[in-house]
């Protein structure tokens, strides 16, 4: 689902995204609720990127990624962290390209997000080129993500994919019973 939301652009940087897991809900310019295969999946575009929440019988995990003034975590490379029984992998880039081929990226990205039936972006009105999009699938017992935030004034794209799932048996075996590690 393409739209455009409903705020001016405003010149914010790459390099003003942080990360953030387990916020609570923030207002959403537009918002895209998705069952895969028993997980219900929230996509949020916020004023200032994206957020995502998903409530699963094991629990629930909220990722938000935007620019959230006094936030002390910034964007980070990769995370891997056990939340639960679910493994949350988390990994960013930024690409850096020329304004023309910035618009040529732009365009691509939004037209392969613009069908997509588990897609959701926002283009903001004044900046052709400027966007926040979303696309999830279930795979293998997976929930996944990817999004990608764009910065037309830097000629910056930041990129994300996330992967939640349940821990492997191979994984829980293992762990350590604590009595047994004294």
């Amino acid at each position: 689902m393409l739209t455009t939301l409903s705020t001016a652009y405003t010149d914010t940087r790459a390099d003003d995204l942080a990360w953030a897991l387990g916020r609570e809900p923030l207002p959403a310019l537009a918002v895209l609720d998705l069952e895969l295969s028993g997980a219900k999946l929230q996509l949020r575009l916020l004023g200032a990127s994206h957020q995502v929440l998903l409530d699963e019988e094991r629990g629930t995990c909220s990722e938000t990624v935007a620019c959230m003034p006094g936030s002390s975590t910034p964007l980070p490379l990769g995370v891997a962290k056990r939340i639960g029984d679910w493994e949350y992998e988390f990994a960013a880039r930024v690409e850096t390209l020329s304004q023309g081929s910035f618009a040529g990226r732009a365009q691509e990205l939004l037209a392969l997000v613009a069908d997509h039936p588990h897609s959701l972006a926002g283009t903001f009105p004044g900046s052709p080129h400027a966007f926040t999009a979303m696309m999830a699938q279930r795979a293998e017992g997976q929930v996944r993500w990817r999004t990608w935030h764009s910065y037309p004034q830097e000629g910056r794209l930041v990129v994300t994919r996330t992967r939640v799932g349940a821990v492997s048996q191979r994984q829980r075996a293992r762990r350590v019973p604590e009595a047994v590690a004294r």
